[in-house]
């Protein structure tokens, strides 16, 4: 058919239909980027609204428009401009939605909100060592009190052996519309989270097991499962905390992820004093059940408190029966495929969220932990055995003391520290420690 008588066909076409119909074929891609489609699209979409406006033709419209504005310029360049100013109005919609602070988690209170009207999902690309690419879609997603938990599986995986990375993306419609149910079939807008190597699958990342497969742990928050038998892909788990979930999610690019607006030192107006004023919230759960939910407020160290770059906050102290706190439960991580599903003893998701003195989020993570064994000389002296958690990233550590009471058949949380580095808490407000 003659391309004459093809961009009068696509000059019917919203913008969806037309950036679908770009990716049939090569020649079809260089037609549905004409300027003269876009050019008319974009000036319906956005010219001045005006009462006493008799225009009614998007013809007419696009008429206004110098025509030496849309042969000067390259090809494409109205749909990079119209996809540019609606994903500018996605991003200043979900801003008003996400403007509400709770004042007490310091989180944004609509966050669910956000993920629904956006239409966000969240989607991994396995990319083998020859650059082919799988793109997997969520199968399951579970909401809690701080976090979201995404869950890959399926009988489609590529052999382990041929891949090298994997890409965790956030995905959104390019063109959002309230009024509508966000659809999966038109064009998407994919934002790099995290890249994790593959190669990382080894015997220092894996934190459990059980009779079926391992797992395994990559920073940041995802865990890997492996069949023992095969050593092949059973599911993929990542672990996304709320603070900044949607920015990172949508407002980054598919090879850059989201960047963090530049950080203005809050003032410190006692540094010789030390921290203080600091909230504390902690989640240890999985498969929607909560071992360990606790606020602890008015944390405080002195600047003395500082060893191998880090300053330590004591949350609970052993030497205080009265801060030691029960795990509810018999703690195991829940996991599941499409043909078989258990729990891994000792393992969960913990959630951390810790305030400064004015209430803004400082540290906030995801992440799977597991229990480990402490042996008689490693803890604190209590009739039980004692385990430990814990977490390490580049903002801090978290270190939990835990005793097994036989006779109750629970654990209780005998220490909870946490580590933060020195570096984030003197770019945070501009000391020097």
């Amino acid at each position: 058919m003659p391309s004459e008588v093809l961009l009068k066909i696509f000059s019917n076409l919203d913008a969806v239909t037309l950036l679908c119909t770009g990716c049939v074929n090569r020649r079809f891609y260089h037609l549905a980027n004409d300027n003269f489609l876009w050019i008319r699209i974009y000036s319906a979409a956005f010219s001045p609204k005006r009462s006493n406006w008799k225009v009614n033709s998007v013809e007419k419209t696009a008429g206004s428009v110098n025509v030496l504005s849309v042969k000067d310029k390259e090809a494409g360049y109205w749909k990079k401009e119209y996809i540019a100013k609606q994903r500018a109005r996605v991003r200043a919609a979900l801003a008003q939605v996400l403007k509400p602070v709770n004042p007490y988690t310091g989180l944004p209170v609509k966050t669910k909100e956000a993920v629904r009207i956006s239409g966000l999902g969240w989607v991994i690309i396995l990319r083998e060592k020859n650059g082919k690419e799988y793109i997997m879609e969520h199968i399951d997603l579970s909401i809690n009190d701080s976090s979201v938990t995404i869950m890959w599986y399926g009988k489609t995986w590529p052999r382990l052996a041929t891949l090298s990375t994997l890409d965790l993306c956030g995905v959104t419609p390019v063109f959002m519309d309230q009024s509508k149910t966000p659809s999966k079939n038109g064009p998407r807008w994919h934002s790099l989270i995290a890249k994790y190597n593959l190669s990382n699958l080894t015997e220092s990342t894996m934190i459990g097991g059980d009779r079926l497969l391992r797992i395994f742990c990559l920073c940041p928050g995802l865990l890997v499962g492996l069949w023992k038998r095969e050593e092949e892909l059973a599911f993929v788990m990542a672990n996304l905390h709320f603070h900044q979930l949607v920015e990172k999610s949508t407002l980054g690019s598919a090879t850059v992820p989201y960047e963090l607006p530049p950080h203005t030192p809050l003032l410190d107006d006692n540094p010789e004093y030390g921290l203080h004023g600091y909230q504390l919230h902690i989640d240890m759960h999985s498969g929607g059940i909560f071992y360990l939910c606790g606020t602890f407020r008015n944390l405080f160290t002195k600047k003395g408190y500082i060893e191998d770059g880090y300053v330590k906050i004591v949350v609970i102290s052993f030497k205080n029966n009265t801060e030691h706190l029960p795990l509810i439960g018999k703690v195991g991580l829940s996991w599941r495929t499409d043909i078989f599903d258990g729990c891994i003893k000792s393992c969960s998701i913990m959630d951390i969220t810790l305030l400064d003195e004015y209430g803004k989020p400082f540290w906030c993570f995801s992440s799977p932990v597991c229990m480990r064994a402490l042996g008689p000389s490693d803890g604190p002296s209590f009739l039980g055995q004692t385990s430990c958690v814990d977490y390490v990233d580049s903002e801090g550590k978290v270190h939990v003391e835990l005793v097994w009471i036989k006779e109750t058949e629970e654990y209780f949380i005998v220490s909870l520290v946490l580590y933060l580095r020195v570096a984030k808490i003197n770019h945070w407000f501009g000391t020097a420690y």
